[in-house]
């Protein structure tokens, strides 16, 4: 493990391993660097790139502060990618996704970025959700924070989150279960079920790939080609077969093939 500081002195825990160039894996909700999809990513794509998996601050082994601002966060990844050299690809999956796509709006020395499925609701084909998510999530306890989460802001059956609380995973996510308002910050106003905001985009000038997967629901296919249109330049590719979960043998050699 390695330590980076960021602007605010906030300690950013990170896990680099491989060679080659620069990649930063930006992970998205409930996840760390110790769970969830990006270690074993990390792993399969060490014999192309050096690859950095870090702890968004206030999971894991980072630090926080006692006021989120995701400006702070886009200086998290900034000291990251100045650790890594101080330009990097990047990969950023889910909230992960918005948040590197947010990065390169600000200008970060990001080479390419690939944004698989940013949860971005842009149409009125899902339950909305509650504007006042941001409030609502902080209000709760942890578990009742997770529940809420995936039922108001990604859609699931009540009954699968009850499901949920019997798997091992369940006792990892409460411990970050605080973070779950950053996520919904770092979606700011696109998951409310109104058009893509293309000015917010206009900035990027780094190739950009938004992925989505084939068996996604209908709303997260539809986000993701509207991001792919806003996005100056963007390009976008849909993976048959995969779902927000997608494997990590689906996605490896889409982030090694754009990223060449």
């Amino acid at each position: 493990m390695g330590t980076v500081v960021s602007k605010d002195g906030t300690a950013i825990a990170y896990d680099r391993r491989g060679s080659g160039p620069a990649l930063v894996l930006v992970d998205g909700a409930l996840c760390s660097r110790a769970q969830g999809p990006l270690p074993d990513l990390a792993e399969a794509l060490a014999d192309r790139f050096t690859v950095y998996n870090y702890d968004r601050r206030g999971r894991g082994e980072s630090g926080d502060a006692a006021e989120y601002a995701v400006d702070r966060e886009i200086e998290d990844l900034a000291a990251v990618i100045e650790e890594a050299g101080g330009s990097a690809y990047v990969y950023g999956t889910s909230s992960g996704a918005a948040l590197a796509l947010r990065a390169a709006a600000a200008g970060l020395p990001i080479e390419k970025l690939v944004a698989f499925e940013p949860p971005y609701v842009v149409d009125d084909s899902r339950k909305q959700i509650p504007r006042t998510w941001v409030a609502d999530l902080r209000a709760l306890e942890p578990g009742d924070a997770i529940k809420y989460f995936f039922t108001k802001g990604i859609g699931l059956p009540g009954f699968v989150v009850t499901m949920m609380k019997l798997m091992p995973a369940w006792k990892a996510m409460t411990a970050i279960a605080h973070t779950l308002p950053y996520d919904a910050q770092v979606l700011d106003g696109n998951c409310f079920g109104d058009p893509m905001d293309a000015e917010q985009w206009v900035p990027i000038q780094q190739p950009v790939l938004v992925v989505n997967g084939g068996k996604s629901p209908g709303w997260m296919r539809t986000s993701t080609r509207a991001l792919a249109e806003a996005v100056p330049g963007a390009a976008h590719t849909e993976v048959p077969g995969q779902n927000h979960m997608i494997k990590t043998a689906a996605i490896a050699p889409v982030i090694a093939d754009w990223c060449r």
